[in-house]
């Protein structure tokens, strides 16, 4: 783990209707529905102004410590004067020290190990705009790679 200062960037993308949480593995059910229309509708080559490929999927709005409700946010990087299409939301990630942690293995099972261990880490934690990276070093499901910032 190490520690990254990132500027403020803005996304483009989809929204979670409603909070969810991580008891009873909700978040999977809600997180999991928000990706298949992602996918499905193909959002990623309807934003305009991408700065690049990457996916961000954003943990933000937490009511408490990861235990708690959260929303969550799936989007790509876009210049911050872009429009937002109709259908379309946007969120804008402030400035912040982030520590990153690199998720590998197989998907999506990486990513909820890597989390399990941020959770169980004492890791200090601000719990204001966390997010992963989905880039091209995360398209193998057989062996992902997966930065996770957290704030």
């Amino acid at each position: 783990m190490n520690k990254t200062h990132i500027p403020e960037f803005k996304l483009v993308g989809l929204r979670l209707g409603n909070k969810t949480t991580n008891k009873d593995g909700q978040a999977n059910i809600d997180c999991g529905s928000l990706w298949q229309k992602f996918e499905t509708e193909n959002f990623k080559d309807r934003i305009p102004e991408k700065l690049n490929d990457e996916v961000f999927a954003v943990y933000f709005d937490y009511e408490g410590d990861y235990s708690k409700p959260f929303s969550y946010f799936i989007g790509c990087k876009v210049a911050l004067h872009a429009a937002v299409p109709e259908g379309m939301e946007h969120l804008l990630i402030p400035a912040e020290q982030y520590t990153e942690v690199v998720a590998k293995g197989k998907m999506p099972d990486c990513i909820a190990s890597s989390w399990r261990e941020i959770w169980s880490s004492g890791l200090e934690r601000a719990y204001k705009y966390d997010f992963e990276v989905y880039d091209e070093k995360s398209k193998d499901w057989s062996n992902a790679e997966v930065r996770i910032f957290v704030s």
